[in-house]
Order: structure tokens, then sequence, then C-alpha cells
């Protein structure tokens, strides 16, 4: 576990189609200096910047957004989870995401362009410590029959479940302690998913304009349209929905996530339930110690969680 914060080296940009507004994007990658955090910042809007917290939470249809108002200046971000969670899973804590419209491309539906990028940044690391929510004791949220909950661990742990009225997808669960290496070969590749009898409704709504075969995997009645990639992708997806959408926390979570029939609305709520409950974590600084490895030594440090204004 690196104990010192880290943004990239240098700057890298990509384009690609927003998932629902099927418009052309422009995404750039930009280092930061420590303690910014993740931002992204809207070109297109004079440079006005959004950061990736659970504070500046925007709508939530089908994807994650964001949104800021500044006086008579507002602007907003949709569909970060994928990118969100390429970021902290590559340990970038500190970078801004320039953006010249106001939807992440959705490249292939996954989180392993996102990776591609990162690693031709490359990362850099700042004098200044690395800071960790630490679980120390239960935090759960439930809606109905969908479930989320975190415990007290030494690493940071997925546990997932979906169970969906398909004859391919009535039940699908998974347990992953999530590293740098795991998230990349495991779950960076999974592409996010849909109905095909729900796409000409999603349509009709102006949403999944941008959508298609080559960023998402498309059930049909009775089969599915496109190649997997793993028999489990679509469990895999939504363990990489989650670690983005948790990274609206503000810091990279230590503890055993369990969740049941999540979605997006509920992972961002629990975000926000995770910061009211101040006595249910502590902040730490992360230090590696060689003798134990992928178990942090753990420093206590009074703060709270950083949010950006």
């Amino acid at each position: 576990m690196d104990s010192s914060q880290r943004t990239l080296r240098r700057a890298v940009s990509c384009a690609g189609i927003g998932l629902h507004s099927g418009k052309k994007v422009t995404l750039s990658l930009k280092p930061a200096p420590a303690d910014y955090g993740i931002r992204f910042r809207r070109a297109d809007l004079g440079g006005l910047e959004i950061p990736a917290t659970v504070t500046h939470l925007g709508g939530i249809q089908y994807a994650t957004g964001l949104s800021f108002k500044d006086g008579s200046k507002d602007a907003s971000v949709d569909t970060v989870e994928h990118l969100l969670a390429a970021l902290v899973s590559l340990g970038v804590d500190n970078v801004i995401v320039e953006l010249n419209h106001p939807e992440v491309p959705i490249m292939d539906g996954s989180a392993a362009p996102f990776i591609y990028l990162i690693h031709e940044a490359g990362l850099k690391r700042l004098n200044a410590p690395k800071r960790f929510l630490k679980i120390i004791r239960p935090i759960a949220l439930s809606r109905g029959d969908k479930r989320i909950a975190l415990y007290p661990s030494d690493h940071f742990k997925v546990t997932y479940s979906i169970s969906f009225d398909h004859p391919l997808l009535r039940h699908q669960t998974r347990t992953m302690q999530i590293s740098e290496e795991s998230f990349i070969e495991e779950i960076a590749p999974a592409r996010t998913f849909g109905f095909l009898k729900e796409v000409e409704m999603l349509r009709q709504n102006g949403l999944a304009l941008g959508g298609s075969l080559e960023n998402a995997i498309v059930l049909g009645e009775t089969g599915v349209l496109n190649a997997l990639r793993f028999e489990d992708e679509f469990v895999r997806h939504k363990i990489l929905d989650v670690i983005g959408d948790l990274a609206l926390v503000g810091y990279p979570i230590i503890g055993h996530l369990v969740a049941h029939r999540g979605g997006h609305a509920l992972h961002t709520a629990f975000a926000g339930k995770i910061l009211e409950e101040t006595d249910a974590w502590r902040v730490v600084e992360g230090k590696f110690d060689p003798a134990r490895v992928n178990h942090p030594v753990t420093i206590p440090v009074k703060s709270a969680p950083r949010l950006a204004n």
C-alpha cells in the first residue's frame, strides 16, 4: 500500500461518445496537486469544476451524475462511475478530468480503456500522506429487497450478488479482495449491460442514444446478443459500479462491502450514509510494511473526509 498521494505524470486525452447523449466527447486527464482530489472540469463552460464528492451528487438515472452551482453558473457531468472506479483502483488521488460535454464517454462500456489511459499518463507520487477511510463498526442500508453494508476488514473487499427475472441472469454472486492488480484483470474489463426490451423505452426518454453492441452487453429474451468476456461479467460490472460510486466518499475505503441487488441510487445513498455515521470509521494514513503484505499499518488521523468546495 502506497503511503503517498498520487497524481498523473502527464496529461492524456481520448475521445468517445456519451452513452446517453450519443454526442462526441473529448476527455483529458491532467495532473493535480496534493489534496486537490478528483475534479471534473467543464472546458465548454469556462472551466467550471465539479468535485467528485457525494455533496455534489447530481442526477441518478441509469448512471451516476454530479452537479455544481455557483451563483448564476451551474454545471453537471454524468456517467462518472467507470472512470472514478479506474482512478481510485489505480491509486490516483488527485486529478483534473477535463470535458467539453456533460457526459464522460462510455468507451467500450467498461473501465479498461480508462486503465489504459492512466497507464499512458503514468503515476507520480506527491509529497503528502495518502489517507484512507477505515471502517471500525458496521454500516448498513436497505431499500426493500436491496441491501448494502460495510464491515470492518484489513482490506478493501467486495461481495456482490445480483438477481434478475431473466433465464441467463437469475443469480450471480462474487467476492473479491480489490487490489490494483485484481481490479485491472478481473473487474475493469466487465461491461455495462441492459435488456433489449428496455432499449426502446430508454431512447423514447432521451437515454441510451449512444448505446450499441460495441459499448454494452445486451440481453434478449433468450440469449446475449454479444460475446461475454467473463461468465459472470454482469456481477463483475456491478462491483465496478459500486467501486466508482463509493469513490464519492472522498477517500479509498478499508472495509468489506456487501451488496445485494444494488444500483447507482443505493450505492450513492450509502456513500452519504457512510459520511453521516462518523463513529463508524476513522481516517488513517497508510504505511506499507513488507512483513504484512496486504495488511496496512494504520496511523489515526484526526480529520474528517476531505470534501472540496
